[in-house]
């Protein structure tokens, strides 16, 4: 059972990249845009408001760079540090927890976008078909062998 679990793992950890990402970016769309309800309500946030609308940036940028799986561990290390500034900034002061401060939201994409910092982007990223850096291998390839050879 859990050798098909471990088998099963990039391609679950791909579909939490992908929703996660495509959740957040949701969220920057109806601030910037106004669809989905808009923002807190109804409308849009204020071009160049700070932190508002440098937020939504954040959120639909990174949260479209996440679910396609761009430069996942960037976008989400971003997006991680994007929510902690709107717990402790917004929310925290407010109440010590979450339930009593209405920063659930922040607190779970935060650990979820820390997440992935440290998981990669897992299976169905478009990461992988970009060509790795000068001999660095990709998440999902075996670091090459190095070449043995013998001297005389």
């Amino acid at each position: 059972m859990s050798t098909r679990l471990n088998h099963a793992q990039p391609y679950a950890l791909g579909l939490f990249r992908a929703v996660l990402g495509f959740l957040f970016a949701c969220h920057g769309a109806a601030a910037l845009f106004g669809v989905l309800g808009g923002s807190m309500g109804g409308g849009t946030v204020p071009a160049g408001t700070w932190p508002g609308w440098y937020a939504a940036v954040i959120q639909l940028v990174g949260g479209t760079l996440v679910a396609l799986g761009l430069g996942t561990r960037i976008a989400s290390l971003v997006c991680s540090g994007s929510m902690a500034y709107a717990y402790f900034k917004v929310h925290q002061p407010e109440s010590l927890f979450p339930l009593q401060n209405g920063g659930e939201a922040s607190a779970v994409f935060c650990w979820a976008f820390l997440l992935l910092v440290f998981t990669g982007s897992g299976a169905l990223a478009l990461d992988r078909l970009l060509p790795s850096r000068a001999g660095t291998p990709r998440e999902s390839e075996p670091a090459p062998e190095k070449a043995r050879t013998v001297s005389a």
